[in-house]
């Protein structure tokens, strides 16, 4: 119990009950917010931020839980003394508690340390005093807050009931002396105890530190250690008054929301090297041409073509969408489109491989069908199988006619004279579902001023199937009448479908017969 006089300061007055119990009703209210905020944090879809979250709503409701306590004993007054009959209260142990009685590395000890003899009354007490007090474990209530005074005059000490709790050491053995209480302490915490203990005792400093308890049940507790010394009518300490407070489970509160938030940047971090990884492999591979590309050919059958990425979201990788022109021997146009399942590095590769052997494949003459049965073979022999979705179209300038075929992509959409249409698409699987796959090719003749627009399923996916998506598209027809450049086609999808929320990345590429007059 503390003596009416202490070193730096009067005893405070107590505080009224009106104000205590006002505190009690603010700190449970703000607790069952706390609840509601927890509950929300939980439907967070990135699953390290949700963690770090959630450990940051846990210390605040564990705190709030602490402080709870602190004032349900304030509002009681002074605690009571232990029962005569030496019987301790059985509580459930705290989570994380170490059974071998190893201090985990993650609960260091705080305050500053110092390096004094063993204590200040020049000895130590032995492992023997450490014998089990008692074969089950317990554990004291989350915070709560034990007080001690040792006498220095007549060597009696006082202990609280909470400090026999949370201690873990059985009442019918009495309090600890001053001596004894570095038994309890872990080793590497001891000399932070008896520097805390000597400069409370000879120079009067208040103690104030955290330590690692070693349980006589094996537990392994941190503790907030805060005492001064207490002075007698003539001014010399007679005796030294502590507070102890277990937060074990404050301190993995603390350490759950730091490791969490260690995770989240992590992750933020492979997130974005990752992105930075995708976006490069894409403009090394992908053609750099921006706005529209004119083409060597010239006449009535000549192509002009203007192409763009549109992302699912700013920051979000990419990495399995293509678009690509190539010019061939003899002045004939490859046009390809694709979507690879999966995103990130791991898409990008697999689309820079395929789009390196599909335009080796078309060079050396391979047709459209043929050379999608080509491309399908390969993703069956990977090691990493992937599924994706092609289209691959070869246009000839000198009889206007385009050869193209699919593998489950949407077939490209013909604008002409106002009105447009999609076109049949020939039969072709998804690459990569099944070896062996043939592929069929289809062939349609182009006029001067018609407008193809090729596209990757994920601009036009409908959730319900009912293909209003691709409607909005061929809708476009109408307000894009008139002697309209491939950059403007591509414009207006972007701005028909360019800001919308997509489950998945898009690209677009407008291709126009016979260039433009303008």
């Amino acid at each position: 119990m503390p003596s009416p006089l202490f070193a730096d300061h009067p005893v405070p007055q107590p505080v009224e009950r009106e104000t205590v119990d006002a505190l009690i009703a603010r700190t449970r209210a703000l607790r069952g917010d706390m609840e509601a905020v927890r509950q929300d944090s939980a439907v967070d879809d990135d699953e390290a931020l949700r963690r770090w979250q959630r450990a940051l709503c846990d210390l605040a409701v564990r705190q709030l839980d602490h402080l709870g306590v602190h004032l349900d004993q304030l509002r009681a007054g002074r605690p009571e003394s232990p029962p005569a009959d030496g019987r301790t209260e059985n509580c459930p142990a705290e989570d994380g508690a170490a059974p071998d009685g190893r201090p985990s590395p993650d609960d260091p000890p705080r305050g500053q340390r110092h390096t004094l003899p063993a204590c200040a009354t020049g000895t130590t007490a032995t492992g023997a005093d450490l014998a089990p007090d008692r074969p089950e474990r317990t554990a004291p209530p989350p915070g709560r807050v034990g007080s001690a005074e040792w006498n220095l005059l007549t060597d009696e000490v006082d202990w609280s009931a909470e400090m026999y709790e949370i201690l873990g050491r059985a009442r019918e053995r009495g309090p600890m002396t001053l001596d004894e209480v570095p038994s309890l302490v872990f080793p590497d915490d001891q000399a932070l105890l008896t520097g805390m203990v000597t400069d409370c005792l000879i120079d009067g400093k208040p103690i104030d530190g955290e330590l690692r308890v070693v349980r006589a049940d094996g537990q392994v507790r941190t503790v907030h250690l805060m005492g001064e010394p207490v002075v007698d009518a003539d001014g010399c300490t007679a005796s030294l008054w502590a507070v102890l407070r277990d937060v074990s489970a404050l301190r993995r509160s603390e350490r759950a929301v730091r490791e969490s938030g260690r995770s989240v940047q992590r992750a933020q971090h492979i997130a974005q090297t990752e992105h930075r990884l995708v976006t490069e492999l894409q403009e090394a591979v992908v053609p750099s041409w921006r706005g529209a590309l004119r083409l060597s050919q010239s006449g009535p059958g000549a192509l002009e073509l203007a192409a763009r990425h549109l992302p699912r979201a700013a920051d979000s990788p990419n990495g399995g969408d293509w678009y690509d022109a190539l010019e061939l021997t003899g002045g004939d146009t490859l046009l390809t489109l694709g979507d690879l399942t999966g995103h990130g590095v791991a898409a990008a590769s697999s689309m820079a491989m395929l789009l390196g052997a599909l335009r080796g494949m078309a060079m050396a003459g391979v047709e459209p069908g043929a050379l999608l049965g080509h491309l399908n073979q390969l993703l069956n022999v990977t090691e990493q199988p992937v599924l994706g979705s092609a289209l691959c179209a070869r246009y000839r300038p000198a009889s206007g006619t385009l050869s193209w075929a699919q593998a489950a992509h949407p077939a490209p959409l013909l604008f002409r004279d106002g009105t447009g249409r999609a076109l049949t698409p020939p039969d072709g699987v998804l690459l990569g579902a099944t070896s062996g796959a043939g592929y069929e090719q289809a062939e349609v003749r182009l006029l001067p001023g018609d407008v193809l627009v090729l596209h990757t399923d994920g601009l036009t996916r409908d959730g319900d199937g009912t293909g209003t998506q691709r409607e909005r598209l061929l809708a476009l027809a109408p307000r894009m009448t008139g002697n309209r450049t491939a950059q403007e086609w591509v414009r207006a999808v972007d701005e028909e479908f360019g800001r919308a929320e997509r489950s998945d990345d898009a690209c677009v590429m407008a291709a126009r017969i016979g260039g433009t007059t303008r």
